[in-house]
């Protein structure tokens, strides 16, 4: 048997050479028939995913699906300028609430109707983001996240005080809900049902928008600011106009959430958009591996739905929530899915 040779120029290095010590293990092989680039397991995924109202037949389990995959929007903007830029923000919940606000104010007041105010609140939140990234261009890691964290606290005590715009404490109520009209076909979204096809709608866009900008120009730029800004500015990228945009985007989608959750509620109040709510959603991404679309949706799932599975033990659920959290950071602090062999093989 002709062992391959270190200096051996005609065919593959001794490093490339599959002998039978670097076979792949089952797991691995598995992995790559179902990798999410294989168009099928994205049709399978997206199919399970289509059938879920017609299985799940509870409206509070269906109520929490809706909750989850409403974070998951939230959490894949916030990953854009946390796990694709490596920016600290804190305040996210202030775009989150730019878009609920910006939808429930001119439904109710203008009569707008719900699919303009979308856009309207996404081009609000994406000004809300430059407003932001202008100021913190020269700021990182504990004093970005100080003003990002002022910046969130601003937007709930305007909210909180702007009584005629906001009306306070009081909220906006009675919200319409979301009106399809096609000729003369007229939907009223009003069922969970309904609700969980118009976020699921969210969920879809809100993904394919960052694996686009992930593998984009722009999305090298924000990972090679991650990696080292000086070595980035040094290479010619402008850190002034990426962090900025990353701000902008991570915001526009914010406001998409935020336009999803006013209707949903019908009712937009200041205490939804808290700084525990920032909290909450900064938990995702860190917990499922920041940079990791496919980690995201999964930490999402487990910081949504667990707590409402333990919910009849609710002096304990949180406790155990922490303690899930506290162990994670001890024994994977890439989070869930940050690794890189993952990254490789589910490349999507």
């Amino acid at each position: 048997m002709n062992k391959p040779r270190l200096d051996d120029l005609t065919g593959g290095s001794q490093i490339t050479t599959q002998g039978p010590g670097l076979q792949k293990s089952p797991l691995v092989r598995m992995t790559e028939v179902f990798a999410l680039s294989r168009w099928y397991t994205k049709l399978i995924i997206i199919f399970a995913c289509l059938l879920i109202p017609f299985i799940v037949h509870s409206n509070y389990a269906m109520r929490v699906i809706i909750y989850i995959c409403l974070y998951i929007v939230l959490a894949l903007g916030l990953n854009v300028v946390m796990g694709f830029t490596g920016l600290l923000n804190i305040g996210h919940a202030a775009f989150y609430a730019t878009g609920a606000y910006t939808s429930a104010i001119l439904m109710t007041s203008y009569g707008i109707p719900f699919w303009l105010t979308v856009p309207i609140g996404m081009v609000v939140g994406f000004t809300f983001g430059l407003a932001i990234g202008f100021p913190t261009l020269r700021l990182r890691d504990d004093y970005l996240a100080m003003v990002t964290l002022g910046f969130g606290q601003i937007v709930y005590i305007v909210a909180n005080n702007w009584m005629s715009l906001t009306r306070g404490p009081r909220g906006i109520p009675s919200i319409p809900p979301p009106c399809i009209n096609f000729f003369r076909w007229h939907i009223v979204i009003d069922s969970y049902r309904a609700y969980y096809y118009l976020i699921l709608l969210f969920v879809l866009l809100t993904v394919y928008a960052c694996i686009r900008a992930r593998d984009s120009r722009v999305g090298l730029a924000w990972m090679a600011i991650r990696e080292d800004e000086d070595v980035a500015a040094v290479m010619g990228i402008n850190l002034g106009f990426y962090k900025t945009l990353s701000f902008a985007f991570s915001a526009a989608l914010g406001a998409l959430a935020g336009s999803f959750f006013a209707v949903f509620q019908t009712f937009v109040s200041p205490n939804s958009f808290t700084i525990l709510e920032s909290v909450i959603i900064i938990t995702i991404p860190i917990l499922g591996g920041l940079g990791s679309i496919p980690g995201t949706i999964i930490g999402a799932i487990i910081m949504i739905g667990v707590p409402e599975i333990f919910r009849a033990a609710s002096e304990y659920r949180m406790v155990a929530v922490g303690a899930f959290m506290v162990l994670m950071m001890i024994f994977k602090p890439e989070g869930l899915l940050g690794k890189k062999l993952y990254q490789q093989v589910y490349k999507v």
